[in-house]
């Protein structure tokens, strides 16, 4: 590389490593202090730069907002493909089963990911392509389960809309502490049952095992 490649690298290291410590106080100022927390002069001041930083860097409180719900549906993708289940149709279970871990160890996010109300107006294409593919991993695993005759879904991405439905209206309950049942593991893990013999009942076929 020539010396001025080398000056202009050089360059570009100190703007993005100041833009990863704006994400990472983003996060922790989310985290810590709650979604209404979350502002321009609070990112700011638990990077210690000033605020015009980052205006500079990601506009305003709707573009740090992005960029974490791009972090966040990150890794509920990566957490729903965690496993290593030999089965179809036990690989869509823990699939639903990892998507309440995931909501339990990540309330603040799952709070700006489905509870703020101001956020679908403001979210960039971006965003809604990273959400995107988070579900395409339940439909994936719908589809193979579907594709195995393990359970009968003749709209792959219908079955996986309305197992999406069920799992999140679940874990909203849960977190919301409305639950009224005793144990809300063993309750949710019914639901996704109960969902998974609703689907294996086409016709001349028994309910999953």
């Amino acid at each position: 590389m020539s010396a001025a490649g080398q000056a202009r690298k050089r360059s570009r290291t100190p703007s993005a490593r100041v833009e990863q410590d704006l994400i990472s106080a983003a996060e922790a100022v989310l985290v810590r202090d709650g979604a209404t927390a979350l502002t321009v002069r609070a990112v700011a001041k638990e990077a210690k730069i000033a605020p015009m930083g980052v205006y500079n860097r990601l506009g305003s409180k709707a573009g740090l907002v992005n960029v974490l719900l791009i972090r966040a549906f990150d890794r509920l993708r990566t957490a729903l493909e965690t496993g290593q289940e030999p089965g179809p149709l036990d690989r869509l279970r823990q699939c639903a089963l990892r998507y309440r871990r995931f909501a339990l160890d990540n309330p603040a996010f799952y709070a700006i990911m489905f509870e703020n109300a101001s956020r679908r107006e403001n979210e960039s294409a971006e965003v809604r392509d990273h959400a995107a593919a988070a579900f395409g991993v339940l439909l994936r695993n719908v589809e193979l389960a579907t594709a195995a005759g393990r359970i009968d879904a003749t709209e792959p991405r219908e079955a996986a809309q309305q197992l999406w439905s069920a799992v999140h209206g679940a874990v909203v309950l849960e977190l919301k502490g409305l639950l009224q049942t005793p144990d809300p593991e063993a309750t949710y893990r019914e639901m996704a049952e109960t969902m998974l013999r609703g689907l294996g009942r086409g016709p001349g076929k028994p309910g999953p095992r």
